[in-house]
């Protein structure tokens, strides 16, 4: 398995033990399967994981493994485990178990003290120390107290046994016995809880304790068995005020404020220390200086397992990666950026131990899983000289995983489930559930399937013939190369869009053919510039339309997205279009077509018709939510059921007996006699209504049409003229008519107005003359207006404004 183990595409690959979370996007359903084998009644069941690589065969222990290591000389590699409590060692060149051997206890820390496999000390959880050989066990001893770690001094052949108390029991395996234990005690001469860790600095040998409780790390010289410094960890930036950390088993006492060194690990340089606490910390400090130089947070909050320096061997980052690891995730970093991951780990089973092999990409863990893992990370570094085929086999193996990974299953959801009739399946584990569905098998979908539509076969040899019949059809259309190519649906669209394009590319040849004949009638524009000719036929070719912009592909392949000619909608769109096949289908059947308009009005006649649907309609329409558009009053205006009111009363008028009775009146054609007085015939032509005004008048109409000048022309007009008299006056809008004349002074009173004195009147309400005696006129009286009235509103604001 692969996973990208950081944004840096840091790949990991699995090629040892289950896959992981993080260590593949495939989950664990679907890599790893159950074979059961045998007839009995004792089946033997073996789990198999798909589309791994197996490195080293039975890299496993029964239950769970504690530790792991490999040999110096690099060719094998020691683990322990339960259960039954056991040693197994497998030979790297040959890639497989060597040889498995039992022990009465369970290992705690084992320490190879040879360059092979042969010679071995063990730390048992008996407070018993066993020495292996290579024929197998060789001898047994006890410390006082449960020992919790194990070291080897190798200069002096001491065993370093770290306990739960003070004391550094130290066995001399060249003398054979037991030497002087190192008392540890606190900077107030507090007694120690206990030590968890023991480092031996391969430089110059310096031991260092990690003390449980107290959050230090003591340092002493081997030479002088006495303490040389101490190292107080930062407990106020590791505990946070009001922080509780879990008690370790046996360790704490339970308040859970404890902090504790949980790990070392010192650099060959002699200079660096790596320390690992309890609150999931890692803090790196230079020898020199008590205070840290980079802290790492695993994000846990789990006590630090394994802590250890990377080197040699890196391709990417080189030299300085730190390995950190508690039980869940293992980290590895930078020392100079602590707060970026080169990779990040997070296996399926919790971790017991990490061994990195020296100078490779490779880890191999102890977990509590039955498969011991092992991760290859080629960026870290090569494929160890037993395993060099890794580098061509990951890549291999990446490609496949994800190719064949889902070809058994099929993805369904809810909706599909519940039509094929297994919805009774959920929960069971026959449905894998996966995001808004389920994983099923293959064969049982195709079943179900044709259980649920028997005729599924026959529908789809149906579609298969009638999908090859459209395709020889297409061979037979005669059409150019490469013109259409790709479009599967829409195709007349397509024709239309190219269609268009050819259009407008010969309107742009048209163009360019014009400027160049413009260019090339001038003496000194004979030649064109080839590269502006150039970018305009690519602009012409690399213009954008639907068929070459891939964002619309779908449209001319998908046939979801194909255009139904037969909708209303299109019709309003497209009314031409509609109106040209329609004219089309019916030359071909011989009958009369329909609009659109006439379709629905159709429609909407057998909609009206049916009394009982509309009825249930109305009944049912108090039912509906309110999310409708008529209860949100988005669109009162019912347009159907006015169409069908307006069809009824049209089909109602159309039932009853035509009789026309027109609105119009009628001029008769004989002219009515003149009736008494100024009455007249509201049916009476503009004649007859002359004739008897004239006759009316007797003699005095005619009398008064001589003297306002009016006489008749040829054609039937009449022509008044009107010259205004200073002598007399008007008195009402009557003697306009004709039906009174000026009197003068003489006139009736009540009908005539008295004239003021020098006053001339002429025209509708035009007066000359009546000034005041004395009275001198004003300057803009004499002269007139000369400025614009204000107050009024102006003619130029009436003019049409563009927008």
């Amino acid at each position: 398995m692969v996973v990208l183990a950081d944004p840096t595409t840091v790949k990991v690959y699995t090629v040892n033990g289950s896959a992981s979370g993080s260590s593949s996007s495939l989950p664990d359903w679907l890599t790893r399967k159950r074979a059961v084998k045998g007839k009995g009644k004792r089946n033997a069941v073996r789990e198999q994981v798909e589309s791994t690589i197996e490195l080293i065969q039975h890299f496993e222990f029964p239950e769970a493994s504690n530790r792991v290591k490999t040999t110096r000389d690099g060719h094998h590699t020691i683990a322990t485990g339960t259960y039954k409590p056991q040693i197994r060692v497998w030979d790297l060149d040959q890639l497989s178990l060597k040889f498995e051997r039992h022990t009465d206890a369970e290992n705690v820390d084992f320490v190879m003290l040879s360059d092979d496999w042969t010679k071995s000390i063990h730390l048992q959880n008996d407070r018993s120390v066993e020495l292996h050989t290579q024929g197998g066990f060789h001898y047994r001893t006890r410390i006082p107290r449960f020992g919790r770690a194990l070291a080897y001094h190798f200069p002096s052949c001491d065993a370093l046994f770290a306990a739960s108390g003070p004391e550094i029991f130290r066995l001399n395996l060249d003398q054979g016995r037991f030497m002087n234990p190192l008392f540890l005690q606190g900077e107030g001469g507090e007694e120690i809880a206990g030590v968890n860790i023991i480092d031996i600095n391969p430089a110059h040998q310096l031991f260092g304790f990690g003390v449980d409780g107290n959050g230090t790390v003591e340092f002493w010289d081997p030479r002088s068995r006495a303490r040389v410094g101490i190292l107080r960890l930062p407990k106020e930036r590791l505990l946070p005020v009001g922080a509780a950390l879990p008690a370790l088993p046996g360790v704490d006492d339970g308040s859970g404020q404890s902090l504790s060194a949980t790990a070392i690990s010192s650099r060959p340089d002699g200079l660096s220390y790596a320390i690992g606490t309890s609150s999931g910390h890692t803090l790196l400090y230079d020898i020199r200086s008590a205070r840290p130089l980079a802290i790492k947070d695993q994000g846990y909050g789990l006590p630090v397992k394994n802590v250890s320096w990377i080197e040699g061997g890196n391709r990417v980052a080189g030299d300085g990666l730190v390995l950190s690891a508690d039980k869940k995730v293992i980290k590895i970093w930078d020392r100079n950026s602590p707060e970026t991951n080169f990779a990040s780990i997070t296996p399926a089973s919790d971790i017991n131990d990490v061994h990195h092999v020296p100078n490779s990409g490779l880890l191999l863990l102890a977990n509590e899983g039955i498969q011991m893992t092992t991760y290859f990370i080629p960026q870290l570094g090569p494929a160890p000289r037993w395993a060099s085929f890794l580098e061509n086999l990951t890549e291999e193996m990446e490609d496949q995983t994800m190719r064949t990974a889902y070809k058994d299953y099929k993805f369904i959801t809810r909706d599909e489930l519940a039509s094929l009739g297994l919805e009774h399946l959920i929960g069971t584990p026959t449905l894998k559930p996966y995001m808004h569905g389920y994983f099923l098998s293959l064969a049982l979908y195709d079943a179900a399937r044709v259980i649920a539509n028997p005729y599924v076969y026959a529908e789809h040899r149906e579609r298969a013939v009638r999908e090859k019949m459209d395709k020889l059809a297409e061979s037979r259309i005669r059409a150019p190369k490469n013109a259409l190519a790709g479009v599967k649906v829409n195709k007349a669209l397509a024709t239309k869009i190219r269609k268009e394009e050819e259009r407008a590319k010969k309107k742009d040849e048209r163009k360019r053919a014009k400027k160049a004949a413009e260019a090339g009638s001038e003496g000194d524009a004979m030649n064109m510039d080839e590269e502006d000719s150039e970018a305009e036929g690519q602009a012409i070719k690399e213009r954008p339309s639907l068929l070459n912009d891939p964002r619309f592909a779908a449209l001319f392949e998908n046939p979801e997205f194909e255009v139904d000619e037969s909708t209303r909608e299109y019709a309003l769109l497209n009314p031409s279009a509609v109106a040209h096949r329609q004219t089309r289908d019916a030359a071909v059947k011989g009958g009369k077509t329909k609009t659109a308009v006439e379709e629905e009005e159709e429609e909407s006649d057998k909609t009206s018709s049916d009394g009982l649907s509309d009825s249930k309609e109305s009944e049912s329409g108090g039912e509906e939510s309110e999310d409708s558009d008529a209860a949100g009053a988005l669109w009162t205006d019912d347009i159907r059921a006015r169409m069908a009111a307006r069809n009824s009363a049209r089909s109602q008028w159309r039932s009853q007996p035509r009789q026309r009775t027109p609105k119009v009146n009628l001029v008769p054609l004989h002219a009515q006699a003149p009736g008494a007085g100024r009455s007249t015939d509201k049916n009476a032509s503009f004649g007859q209504r002359r004739s008897i005004s004239s006759t009316a008048g007797n003699g005095k109409g005619k009398a008064r049409a001589d003297t306002v000048g009016a006489h008749h022309t040829g054609d039937g007009g009449m022509e008044i003229s009107f010259m205004p008299k200073s002598s007399g006056t008007y008195d009402s809008d009557e003697d306009m008519d004709g039906s009174h004349r000026a009197t003068g002074k003489g006139g009736a009173k009540g009908k005539m107005e008295a004239r003021r004195k020098g006053v001339e009147t002429f025209g509708a309400g035009m007066e000359r003359g009546g000034e005041e005696p004395g009275r001198e006129l004003s300057e803009s009286e004499r002269r007139g207006r000369m400025h614009r009235r204000k107050g009024m509103r102006s003619g130029s604001k009436n003019t049409f404004r563009s927008r």
